[in-house]
């Protein structure tokens, strides 16, 4: 009889660790309800490595993520509503920048607070952005030496 009780009572411990963790994971991919949010809009040339549950900061903390990414087929830009955390107020003049979190690192939206006494309201758009910077362009560029200014203007060998 003793023995039943300890196979019960090992189920159930197991059971809440693996309930804690599939909200602990829901919550860390944008799966679970976000409760005290606002949407805003931002239109961005390149969005690479952004995707739905993607972290929107501010300073280096999470305060938001992307909710919803579609190509504008007029502007052909990458039209992007992130859920930004109640009780964080963000000027009208603030910037968007799809950033990495180094060489290798993941990629995320960064936010720079504007100076304006005027905040954003709820689905407001943020107009200064910038996209996502291709670190392989910029390693091609680096590697092939960028513009070379010696080279004929033809094209031709030298």
């Amino acid at each position: 009889m003793s023995e039943n009780r300890v196979e019960i009572l090992t189920g159930a411990v197991v059971l809440a660790v693996a309930v804690g963790f599939l909200a602990w994971a829901g919550k860390g991919h944008g799966l679970a309800p976000s409760l005290g949010t606002y949407p805003l809009h931002a239109s961005f040339r390149s969005v690479e490595g952004v995707d739905i549950g993607t972290d929107v900061r501010m300073a280096g903390v999470k305060i938001g993520t992307v909710t919803n990414i579609r190509l504008d087929e007029k502007t052909f830009f990458a039209d992007t509503v992130v859920a930004i955390r109640n009780g964080i107020e963000l000027p009208d003049d603030s910037q968007m920048i799809v950033t990495t979190e180094g060489l290798m690192g993941g990629t995320f939206i960064e936010i720079l607070p504007g100076g304006s006494a005027t905040n954003l309201a709820a689905g407001d758009e943020v107009t200064d952005t910038q996209g996502a910077v291709s670190m392989l362009n910029l390693m091609m560029k680096f590697a092939g030496g960028g513009d070379n200014k010696d080279a004929p203007a033809d094209g031709a060998s030298q």
